[in-house]
């Protein structure tokens, strides 16, 4: 069946946090889409973004703070409650949370939602990380997810305090696709077969997951190091969807971002701390995806002390080959195990990558092309390319690393399902 929001009534509420100016392209996403949108915002989210905008795009009136003065005879909540198929949450702030957790309504849009009781509820937080972590916003998130939200988990990226962290608003195209996916998962059904779709909601659980991400670093001496462009940010959002799908994950990072407290974050610079780290919890786990960029070589010997300028302005430095991380793990897999490993290329993706497959022992290569526009190192967007054994290339993207991730864990769950 198509999923589509073909005449699907969204009701899009905004709240009053810095992230609120993206609603403005998340109306034309809905519209474009086929979706009827109502824009419902809090007077502090019209100091990010004024509700005339959000009213030109949607072709509809905004409900917003002091309406209610009206002499109008219609309960406008009530109505605009009844009228929505959907209501997206988003962004929503910490403030709002806790106000909708709890059951107040002290504006227009808390009287809204007080109302409403559709099929589909999605709320997309954005805050500051560490308003997020506190244990009454989780307490909070919590509340919801029981009450029948769905939760479109905040993204790692640069805050408006002026650093990278969890926090951002999850891309609009995610939420979109989300709110689209909703419809098809939360039909009105017997008992046996809602409890078929929660199972469903988390494809992964009981399964183990270790992951690795970043760009490794080999010592040259006490100050400098030898490294790769690599982020970290394609593994880090692997961790955090397979987490999402209900895996344990061990993420095996050679840098330290922000992530779900829920995984269990080890920390391993060079190419040998990680390949140790990744065999221990290969031992109890269902499943590698190497995501890290790691340094195929390393100093033989590195220097115990600050290497000085030469007098013949040469340096020569004595490198030997680091052991190869995925393809260990792909010879000492046991059986049930899924490897999946990644494959950076600059040319002869799909001929590089197939040879990988192989030469690894993967059971699955995601081939990314890093001198594409949208795709390669440090940046939130990605393509990539799916290889696996006598199956045809699947081509993903360009769109965010989050969402890249989401698809890349659907197809683990396919492959540990066959395993």
């Amino acid at each position: 069946m198509t999923q589509t929001l073909e005449n699907k009534k969204i009701l899009l509420a905004v709240t009053g946090g810095i992230a609120a100016y993206k609603a403005a392209e998340l109306v034309r996403l809905y519209v474009k889409a086929g979706a009827s949108v109502k824009v419902v915002m809090t007077k502090a989210a019209e100091s990010f973004i004024p509700a005339k905008t959000l009213a030109v795009l949607s072709t509809q009136d905004v409900l917003r703070d002091g309406d209610e003065n009206d002499a109008s005879p219609e309960v406008a909540h009530v109505t605009w409650a009844r009228w929505a198929d959907a209501v997206v949450l988003a962004p929503t702030t910490a403030n709002s949370l806790a106000k909708i957790a709890n059951g107040l309504a002290d504006n227009r849009l808390t009287e809204v939602l007080l109302a409403a009781n559709p099929a589909v509820k999605i709320m997309a937080p954005a805050m500051n990380d560490q308003m997020l972590a506190n244990p009454a916003t989780q307490r909070n998130l919590a509340l919801l997810k029981q009450d029948g939200w769905r939760l479109i988990e905040p993204a790692v990226g640069f805050l408006a305090e002026g650093y990278e962290a969890k926090g951002r608003l999850a891309d609009l195209q995610e939420i979109v696709q989300e709110t689209t996916a909703a419809f098809y998962s939360s039909k009105t059904a017997p008992v046996s077969e809602k409890t078929a779709m929660a199972a469903n909601d988390k494809p992964l659980f009981g399964r183990h997951l270790v992951i690795t991400a970043g760009g490794t670093k080999e010592p040259i001496d006490p100050v400098r190091y030898l490294t790769n462009r690599s982020s970290g940010k394609m593994g880090y959002a692997l961790a955090e969807a397979a987490l999402a799908a209900g895996a344990k994950v061990t993420l095996v990072a050679a840098a330290k971002r922000d992530c779900s407290t829920a995984i269990n974050l080890v920390i391993a610079p060079s190419a040998k701390e990680m390949l140790f780290a990744v065999e221990e919890a290969m031992k109890k786990a269902d499943g590698f995806i190497g995501a890290a960029a790691v340094s195929d070589f390393a100093l033989a010997a590195p220097f115990d002390q600050k290497v000085k300028k030469q007098g013949d302005g040469h340096l020569t430095l004595d490198l030997v080959q680091n052991p190869d991380i995925l393809k260990t793990v792909g010879q000492n897999k046991k059986p049930g195990q899924a490897v999946i490993g990644f494959a950076a290329e600059t040319q002869d993706l799909l001929a590089n990558a197939q040879k990988k497959l192989a030469a690894k022992q993967a059971d699955m290569i995601v081939a990314n092309d890093v001198t594409a526009p949208q795709a390669g190192f440090d940046k939130d967007s990605n393509q990539v390319t799916l290889i696996q054994e006598n199956q045809a290339p699947i081509t993903i993207g360009p769109k965010a690393k989050s969402a890249i991730a989401k698809d890349v864990i659907e197809q683990v769950v396919t492959i540990l399902d066959h395993q």
